[in-house]
């Protein structure tokens, strides 16, 4: 059988073979590495000048890290400056939307998969991934536009006030409608990638069809739709030009109040970033580094319970 193999593969076709491998593997390698790089990279300058507005010799004075971690004001003219209650603002923001575009999500996708006609499904598909390749501005505009809109006529409807219809609700909506293609994107892909055979022996115990798609269907592809579901988290963490048209930018806080306008960090860092200088510049990366951090307990505690549920019976 060995001498037919050497016989089949010539020595000098082997030889091409194995170049070629060792010059797809170095070619995966520097891809990796190049990114891994600029990763490091990004990360050390925006460590670099996020940290200076601390040091006792900044060249523009120094603020305190704990006024700066736990305060509840933002005045860039006061040059006060408080990232504590943004924090908490940018939370109820995402985790809100979450709330909102977790459950429709999940549910279109189950339709989409499940239920929909055949005709309509690459149809319906198609429209789930333009919406996620929409700009973030042009989902800015039209929160400005419709959202702003709908929340003055809810707020005129409850007797309060809001400012124009720019507030926490408006955030809250237009990050919900962001984070839902790519939340029902990934829940397409994890109920398609349940084993038929698992519902058909559902049904054949007597199992209803609703019954099958809540109790088998989403139960084994809890694990990707909650994958989804992280991902989504971390877009709304980031978006930052569509929120900015509709938060208001709060000058204290934190917001708890859906009508009244809101500030988050990602706003924060966005709001006169090109005509400032000195010490209100570089606060704007000591900001990015919070984030960075919130996103990153965020995605270690949603991993966390991730893994519970998709150990969960």
């Amino acid at each position: 059988m060995e001498e037919n193999l050497r016989d089949w593969i010539k020595p000098g076709q082997a030889i091409r073979k194995q170049k070629t491998d060792r010059a797809v593997r170095t070619l995966f390698f520097l891809a990796a590495l190049i990114s891994g790089s600029c990763i490091v990279l990004i990360t050390f300058f925006i460590l670099m000048k996020g940290i200076q507005p601390f040091l006792p010799n900044y060249a523009y004075g120094t603020v305190s890290l704990k006024d700066f971690l736990f305060g509840t004001l933002w005045r860039q003219d006061q040059g006060v400056y408080g990232v504590g209650f943004i924090v908490i603002n940018t939370l109820i923001s995402v985790f809100g939307a979450l709330l909102l575009a977790f459950p429709i999500s999940v549910l279109t996708a189950l339709f989409i998969v499940k239920i929909a006609p055949k005709p309509i499904k690459p149809f319906m598909k198609t429209v789930v991934e333009l919406l996620a390749s929409i700009p973030s501005v042009v989902y800015g505009v039209f929160a400005a536009g419709v959202i702003t809109t709908l929340v003055k006529t809810l707020a005129a409807y409850s007797g309060v006030s809001t400012a124009g219809g720019s507030s926490l609700l408006a955030v809250i909506l237009l990050l919900a409608i962001m984070i839902f293609p790519t939340i029902t994107s990934l829940s397409i892909t994890a109920i398609e990638a349940v084993d038929r055979d698992l519902e058909l022996g559902s049904l054949a115990l007597g199992a209803t069809a609703t019954q099958t798609h809540f109790k088998v269907v989403l139960t084994s592809a809890k694990s990707g739709i909650f994958a989804g579901a992280i991902l989504g988290i971390g877009r709304a963490f980031g978006e930052a030009t569509a929120v900015a048209m509709v938060a208001g930018n709060k000058l204290f806080g934190p917001t708890f109040n859906l009508f009244d306008i809101t500030r988050t960090l990602t706003s924060t860092m966005l709001a006169g970033l090109k005509e400032t200088t000195g010490l209100d510049y570089d606060i704007r990366f000591s900001v990015g580094l919070v984030l960075m951090a919130v996103i990153l307990i965020s995605n270690l505690v949603l991993n966390l319970i991730k893994k519970k549920v998709g150990n969960m019976n």
